[in-house]
């Protein structure tokens, strides 16, 4: 039987695996977390959560797609959920949206919305954003609505740096296609190669692999197909995943990559690629001479848990990188989830906190850590749609006050000041130079699931740091660099840093 969804009661990760002792005398507390609204958000059928500020007032907002069709919008006031998709135009039933996507395509700075359909003949949606009071669909007017696609995961990013966003859509039963945004109408690029791929795909991640300046794509392949690393050569793309040993192991159809999440666990200042799957995790790790080599067993991260998605997020703010895992297990209809938390202990791996009875385990699709609150402590948000029991549960990380002093929030905007700069590299240095933190202004990549959010970046102390923003350009990589950043003055908003013109 489902176990209930939590309505009170502080969670205690430590007290749920003994942490503390894993870590030994003197190690980094665990935090707690305390569940957020659980009568307003326990909704069944819960399939796809995003996080973006939709109204422009520093607090992130969600959207969910339930299996009615609905898609709900909660208005964020000050880290109290208010229900408000129907007044703003959301859709309220029909068909089954998945892969919900932020970002602003018409660069007019407010974030729009995109909505996947998953049905055969069904249409993708594209919720404009009319200055944060209403959202209406545009996706005929503009060249997006996508027949016949399976959608998993949609990437807006700006795939040949000329300023605005384009879309790339996964298909899990189809191909693959990428639109080129051209004065908001939208263009299908690349047909028949490329990132035009056929196999089964259901999350996609863009990276600078080469460090060239231009996004390169990752690809989570299932029923049984290879993945794929799809470097962006321009004017064309070539799949280097095998040169790179990235194509996967040797799977049945019943295996595959689901997911994607980049992050910098080791801190080493470049991006590493975990890879949830239906088989053995993976986990990339970025070398020296640029390539990548599969370390997820030696760091404790290969297990085989029929893995969908997965964030990574600094939960304990100690400056390394944890990471969230969606998992399920039991026949179709009665599916259970089997959630992952990984905390990064360094040198000695990663340990999982989480045992199948604690209350956190409760999530089957899309995962995403973000500081909703703007408190400084990331906070667990999660989807839960497989069966009559479900949601999409928040909870919040009631950190200590002074670890969630212990971190900076960072919004990267372009030019105009507008949220278009996904995929683009953070770098928190201390006054050394000595790398302390890498973050991704995140394309997407997870299981249903995405931001448009500041990158969160956790802390050992709270002393002075130097922060550099790497942006894809024309011109290459662009770096812009601001010192004796103090997180102190940053306390409870983002420290914005906008691409010079």
């Amino acid at each position: 039987m489902r176990a209930v969804h939590p309505r009170t009661a502080v969670i205690v990760v430590t007290a749920l695996l003994g942490l503390a002792a894993a870590q030994g005398p003197g190690g980094p507390a665990a935090p707690a977390f305390t569940p957020v609204q659980p009568d307003l958000l326990a909704v069944p059928h819960s399939l796809s959560n995003a996080w973006g500020d939709y109204d422009n007032d520093g607090d992130l907002d969600l959207a969910v797609s339930i299996g009615t069709g609905e898609i709900r919008l909660y208005r964020n006031d000050t880290g109290h959920l208010v229900s408000v998709g129907a007044e703003f135009g959301m859709p309220q039933k029909g068909q089954e949206f998945r892969g919900l996507s932020w970002g602003d395509y018409d660069g007019d700075g407010f974030l729009d919305l995109l909505g996947g359909a998953t049905d055969k003949g069904a249409l993708t949606v594209v919720l404009k954003n009319d200055g944060g009071r209403r959202f209406r669909d545009v996706a005929a007017d503009i060249g997006l609505t996508i027949p016949n696609r399976s959608a998993r995961q949609t990437n807006f990013v700006d795939y040949d740096n000329d300023g605005d966003l384009d879309v790339y859509s996964t298909d899990r039963a189809g191909e693959n296609k990428l639109f080129r945004n051209d004065g908001g109408r939208f263009t299908h690029v690349f047909a028949g190669a490329g990132p035009t791929d056929a196999r089964a795909t259901v999350g996609a991640c863009w990276l600078d692999i080469d460090d060239d300046g231009d996004l390169d794509l990752f690809l989570a392949n299932q029923a049984g197909g290879a993945d794929a690393m799809w470097r962006n050569d321009g004017d064309r793309f070539t799949d280097v995943a095998a040169a790179m040993r990235m194509t996967g192991p040797k799977r049945t159809t019943a295996e595959g990559g689901v997911g994607c999440a980049v992050g910098d666990y080791d801190n080493d200042g470049d991006f590493d690629i975990f890879v949830p799957n239906y088989g053995h995790n993976q986990l990339y790790r970025r070398d020296a001479d640029g390539s990548f080599t599969d370390v997820a067993a030696e760091v404790g991260l290969a297990a085989e848990n029929h893995a969908v998605g997965a964030d990574w997020g600094d939960i304990d703010n100690d400056g390394d990188l944890d990471l969230s895992v969606m998992s399920y297990e039991g026949p179709v209809g009665a599916q259970e989830p089997r959630n992952a938390l990984f905390i990064n202990l360094g040198a000695k791996g990663f340990v999982n906190v989480l045992t199948k009875d604690s209350p956190l385990n409760t999530g089957d699709h899309g995962v995403q850590l973000v500081d909703y609150d703007n408190d400084g402590g990331l906070d667990l948000s999660l989807t839960d749609g497989y069966t009559d029991v479900g949601g999409h549960l928040l909870f919040r990380n009631a950190l200590p006050e002074e670890a969630r002093r212990r971190s900076l929030s960072v919004l990267v905007l372009d030019a105009k000041g507008h949220q278009t700069r996904f995929g683009a590299e953070v770098r928190v240095k201390d006054p050394s130079g000595r790398v302390l933190a890498s973050r991704q202004v995140v394309t997407g990549g997870g299981y249903n699931t995405q931001r448009a959010a500041p990158v969160h970046v956790g802390l050992a102390s709270r002393a002075p740091v130097t922060v550099e923003v790497t942006f894809m350009t024309r011109r290459g990589r662009v770096t812009q660099a601001m010192t004796n950043v103090s997180p102190d003055a940053y306390r409870g908003k983002a420290l914005v840093v906008r691409q010079a013109g």
